[in-house]
């Protein structure tokens, strides 16, 4: 079963941990949201020292903003996503997603996007309970994970703008959680936005659709992915958070993400990981004189929220294979069970279709989300391997933004054949991190994979270095 965090009440006051909870597959498929999270606190008060937030249980929990993350991949400043479209899938949405995404905007000081659109099959309908689907978010109850969904639906939209402001963004909400559901809502979406960058931060372990026919609607799906790959869409999935076999004992993928048209995003964290309570304030002011893990920054800053003066973040200090055992998660990434080798991962020594790239998912390292669905707005830190597909659609939206200055069609169509052709190059060490230390092996279970020199199953070819693999792109 696939894990996912589930919440009945939240402390805004301090830091709490949300119990993880187990969503159960029956007759019904439904698919679930990649995202683990943990309430910081109201939005009215975002933590300064950050990448440090203040717990009174656990002392200090590394935080990011999208400025830090920015930093760290180095995002250029020059390019924007200005004319590309990204599309965040996802079932139920959420009713204040909207204003969330303004608080967000006005909290990290990110412009508005040049246009918002909440599509639900239809273009002409707006958003509200008579033409899209309605969440439930009564305490406690789990049924399809709508609570889980909403926290999704806010972090694909506010990171998926963060990294590319000046995109359109188009959130396309499923009426529910299930594969026939979230295909309808993606094949409009793909009659409405041709040429646009899809990131789908959902998935479910293979072993279902390997045992239940087509119960997944994968048929229906890879119809949905060939059609708009043909007419220029990228299309990119979460790898999943728990591990490489989801707790079945037998190593698989998750899907969409194992899908040969889909790039598939798996997880890491920071190296050193910094573990709760005990990363300290940075009381330099030499650049990159003090580490969070994934980001380098410099002071003096201090530990905690509300206090003054606020550290700087500088650029990368390194990546690990994500797996948190105190959380009970680990990224996705093995050989899939439903589709072998594609062309363009030939020569690695897979025998079947593998994960393809990297992207920071950790929870204690996790980016600061706006999120009011239940009520007054909350600052939440959030994780998992849904962090990385929306941002990755970002990098994207750069990418087509460039080559179409450099007088050159957008990317379109399936973007690993680009990726893999700079992976075989001597480019390759200058557009990617390539992740060596840390394996996906949940806990409790005895199967997963380690990261090593090149491909590896556990982080694919790497994690971005956004302004020099935009240069490739572009060249393309």
């Amino acid at each position: 079963m696939k894990k996912i965090l589930a919440i009945t009440t939240l402390a805004i006051a301090a830091l709490m941990l949300v119990p993880v909870g187990i969503i159960t597959v029956t007759s019904s498929i439904d698919y679930v949201p990649g995202v683990q999270y943990t309430a910081l606190g109201p939005a009215t008060s975002l933590p300064q020292g950050i990448p440090l937030c203040k717990s009174a249980s656990l002392g200090s929990i590394v935080c990011y903003t999208p400025s830090f993350i920015r930093a760290a991949y180095n995002y250029p400043s020059t390019l924007d996503g200005s004319g590309q479209t990204i599309i965040l899938v996802d079932a139920f949405g959420s009713p204040t997603i909207a204003n969330d995404l303004a608080t967000f905007d006005a909290l990290f000081n990110i412009p508005a996007p040049p246009s918002f659109t909440i599509f639900c099959g239809d273009s002409s309908k707006p958003f509200d309970v008579s033409t899209c689907p309605s969440v439930n978010l009564v305490a406690g109850n789990p049924k399809h994970a709508e609570f889980s969904w909403t926290i999704e639906t806010s972090l694909d939209v506010e990171y998926a703008h963060a990294m590319a402001p000046g995109a359109n963004i188009v959130l396309d909400v499923a009426d529910t959680s299930s594969g026939n559901a979230l295909n309808i809502a993606e094949s409009a979406a793909i009659a409405q936005f041709p040429g646009a960058i899809f990131s789908q931060s959902f998935g479910i372990p293979e072993i279902f659709c390997l045992h239940n026919g087509n119960t997944c609607d994968i048929m229906q799906a890879e119809n949905n992915y060939a059609t708009g790959v043909a007419a220029g869409d990228t299309f990119l999935a979460s790898a999943g958070d728990s591990g490489a076999d989801f707790g079945f004992g037998l190593a698989m993928s998750n899907y969409p993400a194992s899908s040969v048209y889909n790039t598939g995003v798996t997880g890491t964290m920071g190296l050193p990981y910094n573990a709760t309570g005990t990363l300290q304030p940075c009381p330099t002011s030499t650049p990159g004189s003090c580490t969070s893990g994934l980001s380098t920054y410099h002071g003096p800053c201090v530990l905690g929220r509300l206090t003054p003066p606020a550290c700087v973040a500088d650029g990368y200090g390194g990546e690990q294979v994500w797996n948190e055992p105190q959380f009970g998660a680990a990224t996705g990434g093995a050989q899939s069970l439903l589709f072998g080798v594609p062309s363009y991962q030939s020569g690695l020594g897979l025998t079947s279709r593998g994960p393809d790239v990297a992207y920071n998912a950790a929870v204690n390292g996790g980016v600061l989300v706006v999120y009011g669905a239940l009520g007054p707005q909350l600052l939440e830190i959030v994780g998992g391997t849904s962090a990385g597909s929306p941002q990755w659609a970002g990098i994207v939206a750069l990418a087509n933004e460039a080559r179409v200055n450099a007088s050159k069609g957008p990317l379109g169509g399936n973007l690993n054949t680009d990726l893999y052709n700079i992976y075989h190059s001597s480019n390759y060490a200058t557009a990617f991190h390539d992740i060596t230390v840390g394996n996906d092996q949940l806990v409790g279970s005895t199967v997963g994979f380690s990261a090593g020199s090149g491909y590896d199953l556990a982080s694919g070819i790497g994690s971005p270095i956004v302004s020099n693999l935009i240069v490739d792109l572009t060249a393309a």
